[in-house]
């Protein structure tokens, strides 16, 4: 592969001036130490001095189709040359085209789209759409979540990003999913579920506007709902009146081997959020989808929101070129493949390293938990880090190997697009690196 880059800067010159003049998220700046990226192209980025790594977090889960994809380069340079934006209020064919495509995918009756900036703000608009449909105004959402950083997301989310941001929006109640964390086991689906409607005779139905629940939790662990689960949540909400609000931003567009998580389970939810993928990160967007009983009801009254950037040209276009590119590669046909093959790699990985507590992967959708051998304790407390996941995140690094490193866990979330092959030089390097971390 040909490394190009068209950076003038060295990698020293580009991180000295990003840590002095941007923020990074969710870090301590003075502790922060970025990777400087000059290119990149496939499953693989590289610095300006040319060292290569392995892409096995597509970035930040986002990055689907993989980096570079020359189709898409040129349908946002096409859609910039007609029209690169257009108010809100007007009507494009790239809206157009974009809200029919997604209509012809998304999960049962879902067929109409209010278009965002991003993941974060579509959860935020799903929660002013659900209060607006219902007139109710408490949101339930799980403990080990992550729904985005601003305010009404914040809040919905669960997991320790939420603590400095307290007290946050008024009427969220947190509910306990079935994984209780590492060594401590899974709740039955009868088991989770009477918990869930214990809480919602508790909160009172008739003040509840929405569940809202990762389909399957990304950034907390890839937490795979069982079977039953999903399905018993439908019903409960259903039951109730309550509206079932799935999180899409990270496991939709292909990422665990199906267009959207729900359809593992044959599950419709009344409103699903995504993001990420839909674009694959080449521009920002983001959408709320819901069903048509619920966009009807703003047919004579305002919808309750509005955004500069909603239904941006040029991010439509992307969009729409990115679905045809998983269309025309087949890429959630892959993903569930390589899947088929991550589970493979995860097992061996587990059979192979004694730090290697426990692995689980949907699709190309994974996460390695390690924990120590002798005690079984995480090697990293809930919410935090230590040196040793603080060394084998610098040992991945010097391997040429990318991903997320966080708590106990880190992830293998390659772009859609990695062949057996690459697959597997991820995992040799991951597994080098785990025995260097073992011999410290």
């Amino acid at each position: 592969m040909s490394i190009a880059t068209t950076t003038s800067m060295s990698g020293a010159e580009i991180v000295d001036l990003c840590r002095r003049h941007t923020i990074f998220e969710w870090s301590a700046q003075a502790a922060v130490d970025p990777i400087p990226v000059a290119g990149a192209k496939g499953v693989w980025f590289w610095t300006p001095e040319g060292k290569r790594y392995i892409d096995f977090n597509s970035q930040l889960m986002c990055v689907n189709i993989g980096h570079g994809d020359e189709r898409v380069a040129r349908a946002i340079a096409g859609q910039a040359d007609v029209l690169p934006y257009a108010s809100p209020f007007m009507a494009t064919e790239a809206r157009a085209k974009l809200g029919a495509k997604l209509a012809s995918i998304a999960p049962g009756d879902i067929d109409v789209f209010f278009f965002t900036n991003g993941g974060t703000d579509a959860n935020e608009n799903a929660i002013k759409i659900a209060r607006s449909f219902t007139g109710r105004h408490k949101i339930l959402a799980r403990y080990r979540s992550y729904h985005g950083g601003t305010a009404g997301a914040m809040a919905l989310t669960g997991d320790p990003r939420r603590w400095t941001t307290e007290p946050g929006m008024p009427g969220v109640v947190h509910v306990l999913d079935p994984y209780h964390g590492p060594g401590k086991g899974v709740d039955s689906a009868e088991q989770s579920l009477a918990m869930l409607e214990e809480v919602i005779q508790l909160e009172g139905p008739a003040h509840i506007a929405a569940f809202f629940l990762e389909t399957v939790s990304g950034t907390n662990g890839i937490l795979i709902p069982p079977r039953g689960y999903l399905e018993g949540v439908r019903e409960l909400c259903t039951k109730y009146g309550i509206l079932m609000v799935c999180d899409e931003v990270m496991a939709g567009f292909g990422r665990t081997g199906e267009w959207f998580a729900v359809n593992h389970w044959d599950v419709v939810p009344d409103l699903i959020t995504m993001a990420k993928g839909l674009t694959s990160a080449y521009v920002p967007m983001g959408a709320v989808g819901m069903r048509r009983v619920i966009a009807d009801s703003f047919r004579d009254r305002m919808f309750p929101s509005g955004l500069t950037y909603n239904s941006h040209t040029l991010a439509a276009a992307t969009a729409l070129a990115v679905l045809d590119v998983y269309e025309q590669d087949d890429l959630i046909g892959n993903a569930r493949r390589m899947g088929g093959v991550m589970t493979e790699l995860l097992g061996e990985l587990k059979g192979r390293r004694r730090l290697v507590g426990n692995v689980r992967n949907i699709g190309l959708f994974g996460v390695v938990e390690l924990m120590d051998p002798e005690t079984g304790a995480p090697l990293a407390p809930f919410g935090g880090t230590s040196d040793a996941m603080k060394r084998l995140n610098g040992y991945l690094r010097d391997e040429g190997l990318y991903t997320f490193v966080r708590w106990h866990s880190f992830f293998t979330n390659p772009p859609l697009c990695i062949t057996e092959e690459e697959l597997r030089e991820g995992f040799a390097r991951i597994d080098r690196a785990l025995a260097r971390l073992e011999s410290a």
